[in-house]
């Protein structure tokens, strides 16, 4: 085993709803432990301005200056993002070696050749007067690949870590992210299979948004209420994307809350949110084997009917996160804590089966507090 390395890993998903931050242990290969966590959420108003940026950014022209919207945004995520690192190492700045920032997605068109995470890596760095490693899709998309998913190769690290006995029978499982989109990561011993599923928590957290003002479904009582409209939903099942091959990947505004358009409140939340959770289901038709257990993360996993939903939805046992040992409100922070580990070491970020690249691909940047090092971009 190489030199482990002690890494801040950060994340602010596209439900946009906060940073996540958690120290890893690691050697970009194995997990040796975990170590503090942190959390903030963004607040109304710093939601607002993400939320125009994303809008915004539908807009851009590729090679034009970005949209005041988006630099805007990016001030703010590079704001928040030194408030959380600096929270966290008041627990362990001594011991800290690297910090992984994967940024806010506000734009992902890979068959442009395009993703955009905003957030400052050089300004991080001289913050935390620690390295750091960003841009961790970038080299992936510009040879070709989907840049998503991305936590692929720590779930595949995760399931391998698991203990016998804790699975009901040996097979393939599933690890499910749930955030503003869904993806999943389908393991079979060496075999890894990862593609966005369709939309999770975006849309359902948009039409609550419009309705009620606050940020989402809470505990999935309003959905919990309402009548799925299944013709609805069949017709969204048309939709060339959820039979299309993986690897594929998705833009936060790919599948919206339209869907919904007309509905009442209640009936409008439960067919996006059973939306949700068959898109989930459908990924099934493009794995080798049936699998024994589905694992999710993520946001949705706390909205209890999103989960009855899936449950009822695929033929195998559906858990939380949790129910494995692991941290489920910051697994993808661990995550890009374990591709940072990665990329100073030389290690592929993402595989053919995973994004679609050519071949095992390198990535990631590193900053020093001082410049930029190493752009493999």
């Amino acid at each position: 085993m190489s030199e482990a390395l002690t890494v801040i890993g950060l994340m602010s998903g596209t439900s946009m709803d906060g940073i996540d931050a958690a120290i890893l242990v690691t050697d970009g290969e194995r997990v040796e432990s975990r170590g503090a966590t942190y959390a903030m959420d963004y607040t109304g108003e710093e939601r607002a301005i993400l939320r125009r940026a994303v809008d915004d950014a539908r807009f851009w022209i590729q090679g034009q200056d970005a949209p005041n919207a988006v630099a805007a945004a990016e001030a703010v995520v590079t704001q928040k993002h030194k408030q959380v690192v600096r929270g966290l190492l008041q627990f362990a700045r001594k011991s800290v070696d690297l910090i992984g920032f994967h940024g806010q997605t506000v734009l992902h068109r890979p068959e442009r050749q395009w993703t955009v995470q905003l957030g400052d890596c050089a300004a991080l760095a001289a913050d935390a007067e620690l390295p750091v490693v960003g841009d961790f899709r970038l080299a992936d998309v510009a040879a070709g690949g989907q840049g998503a998913p991305f936590a692929s190769l720590y779930h595949k690290a995760l399931v391998k870590s698991l203990p016998l006995g804790m699975l009901p029978s040996e097979g393939p499982v599933v690890v499910v992210n749930m955030g503003g989109v869904g993806n999943v990561t389908y393991i079979d011993g060496e075999t890894v299979l990862a593609f966005d599923t369709g939309p999770a928590n975006g849309p359902v957290d948009d039409w609550i948004a419009a309705w009620t003002g606050r940020g989402f479904d809470d505990g999935g009582a309003i959905a919990a209420t309402g009548r799925v409209d299944e013709e609805r939903i069949r017709q969204a099942l048309l939709h060339p994307y959820f039979h299309a091959a993986p690897p594929k990947s998705l833009d936060r505004l790919d599948f919206t809350m339209e869907l919904a358009d007309g509905l009442p409140l209640q009936d409008g939340a439960a067919t996006l949110t059973a939306f949700s959770a068959i898109c989930v289901a459908q990924a099934r038709q493009h794995f080798p084997v049936e699998p024994v257990a589905w694992i999710v993360c993520g946001g949705g996993r706390h909205n209890p009917t999103l989960m009855r939903m899936i449950s009822a939805a695929v033929p195998a046992i559906v858990y939380c996160a949790e129910d494995m040992g692991w941290r489920g409100d910051h697994l993808e922070a661990e995550a890009f804590a374990f591709l940072a580990a990665r990329s100073v070491k030389g290690l592929p970020l993402s595989i053919p089966s995973t994004t679609g690249v050519p071949e095992p691909m390198l990535g990631g940047a590193l900053y020093e507090p001082q410049q930029p090092l190493n752009n493999f971009a």
